[in-house]
C-alpha cells in the first residue's frame, strides 16, 4: 500500500509539517527525500532497507555510488541527491563553526569535523585556523594517507598557520578503523606540532580523533 493511501497523520510529510522533522524516524526522513517507492514497497520501506543495508545514516552518507546502486529500487540520481543534501548539511555546519568564538561553540566545530572525516576510507589530516578572538579563519585539509596512516609534516603546518596569520589552531584526523582512540603516534605528533608552532607564537587548542560514531578530544583527555 502506497504512502498516499495511509492516514494523513501517518504520512511522513504530514507528520513533519505537524510535529517538525524531529518527530520522524530516520526511515521516514529518508522517505521524504526518496519521494516514491517501488512496486510493492513504499518509500518508508526503502528508507528502512537503506538503513539496514548500511547500518547507520553516517555510513549511508559515506557509501560510494556502487554500494548505493546495489540496493534495489535506488539509482545514481538518488545517490547524487543524497550527496548534495549531505554537502548542504556539511556547509551549514561549517558556516556555524566559522561564526563567532569557536571555543564558545565547540560542538559545531566537532560536528563539522565529524561530518567531514568520519566515513573516509583513508586517513586525512585537517587544520582549523583561528584568529586571536578564536574565530575561524580557514579550514584546510593538509594531508591524506593510506588506510592506516598519513604523513604530517610540521614545516607545512607552520607555513599554513603563517599564511593565514593564525593565532591558534585545532587539528583533526580520522581513523578509518572506526576506533577514535588516540595512538601513541598521534600523541607524539601533537607534541611535535605544539613545539613547532610555539616557535611562531601559535597555540594548539585541541586535536580531535574521528572514529565511527565517536570523537575523542585531546583537550578533554588532558593531552594538550
Amino acid at each position: 500500500m502506497g504512502i498516499a493511501s495511509w492516514p494523513a497523520r501517518e504520512r511522513p510529510r504530514e507528520k513533519l509539517l505537524a510535529g517538525g522533522p524531529q518527530a520522524l524516524s530516520d526511515a521516514e526522513l529518508l522517505a521524504i527525500f526518496l519521494r516514491t517507492g517501488v512496486r510493492g514497497r513504499s518509500a518508508v520501506d526503502l528508507g528502512r532497507t537503506l538503513i539496514d543495508r548500511f547500518g547507520s545514516l553516517s555510513a549511508l552518507f559515506g557509501a560510494d555510488v556502487a554500494a548505493f546502486n546495489a540496493v534495489p529500487g535506488i539509482g545514481t540520481a538518488k545517490y547524487a541527491q543524497l550527496q548534495a543534501a549531505f554537502e548542504l548539511a556539511r556547509r551549514a555546519l561549517r558556516e556555524t563553526s566559522a561564526t563567532g568564538d569557536a571555543l564558545a561553540s565547540p560542538g559545531a566545530v566537532r560536528d563539522y569535523l565529524r561530518l567531514t572525516l568520519e566515513n573516509r576510507a583513508r586517513e586525512a589530516f585537517v587544520a582549523v585556523l583561528l584568529d586571536a578572538q578564536h574565530r575561524v579563519i580557514a579550514q584546510e585539509e593538509l594531508f591524506q594517507g593510506t588506510l592506516t596512516q598519513t604523513s604530517v609534516y610540521p614545516r607545512e603546518i607552520v607555513k599554513c598557520a603563517m599564511r593565514h596569520n593564525a593565532a591558534s589552531v585545532i587539528f583533526a584526523h580520522n581513523h578509518p578503523s572506526g576506533i577514535a582512540e588516540p595512538s601513541q603516534a598521534d600523541q607524539t605528533l601533537t607534541e611535535t606540532l605544539k613545539r613547532a608552532l610555539a616557535l611562531v607564537d601559535v597555540r594548539v587548542l585541541d586535536h580531535f580523533v574521528i572514529g565511527r560514531g565517536a570523537v575523542t578530544s585531546f583537550a578533554e583527555r588532558g593531552l594538550i
